[in-house]
């Protein structure tokens, strides 16, 4: 039984109602079988997968920075692979798009210049993000024992707590949109739950360094 007015819940149901015919719309117009799309989404999962596995083996037993002989040439090795996997993960996505079907809702003037300005916006957050962390500051350096003197609060921070991430999902979104693709937006979902995932075991074990730095510190 619905406990609020009646046209509220008639409205809800409405609503709900479109969204289902508008998400089943959308599936129609994407192949789960192609090969392309699955190699995509492999992609998509498996980057912060590696990095995240890489980082804290390294964390834990140093053993890249023992190989490397520092520490730095450690995290820039790393930072190039996580590089080139991302480029591998935009060229796998991007096939995927061309691959399959456009989606005729999607193919209009308005739409396009969304996709623009989504590119703008996420190629702006992580560009300054870049520069405000730095290259060891983006590419785990936490993990290497290479570690900021502060936190960094000023833009983009102070707009997103973790702006390289959604300024990469802005920008996959946008090219979706740029290219009408239903398997874009798919795809694009996708890369989003995989950041939220990384986010969640990165997060807490970066506070964890830090908060052992500081109490290091105390004890000197």
């Amino acid at each position: 039984m619905c406990v609020f007015p009646t046209h509220t819940c008639l409205s809800y149901c409405y609503f709900f109602q479109m969204d289902v015919m508008l998400m089943e719309e959308l599936l129609k117009h994407i192949n789960f079988h192609d090969s392309s799309f699955c190699v995509a989404v492999i992609a998509i999962i498996f980057n912060p997968f590696f990095w995240n596995v890489v980082a804290r083996w390294e964390y834990r037993t140093q053993q890249l920075s023992k190989l490397f002989g520092s520490p730095y040439l450690a995290c820039y090795a790393l930072g190039f692979m996580i590089i080139l996997l991302n480029v591998y993960r935009s060229h796998s996505m991007t096939v995927a798009m061309r691959a399959q079907a456009r989606w005729e809702v999607m193919d209009r003037t308005d739409v396009f210049y969304i996709g623009i300005a989504l590119m703008v916006l996420g190629t702006l957050l992580v560009v300054s993000s870049f520069l405000a962390l730095g290259f060891t500051g983006t590419f785990l350096g936490d993990y290497f024992g290479i570690l900021m003197d502060e936190k960094v609060t000023g833009f983009p921070f102070n707009v997103t707590e973790n702006p390289m991430y959604w300024g990469s999902t802005a920008n996959y979104l946008g090219l979706a949109l740029i290219g009408a693709s239903p398997v874009g937006l798919l795809l694009t979902a996708t890369v989003a739950m995989a950041y939220k995932v990384a986010i969640r075991f990165e997060g807490p074990f970066t506070e964890q360094i830090y908060q052992q730095r500081s109490q290091r510190r105390k004890h000197e």
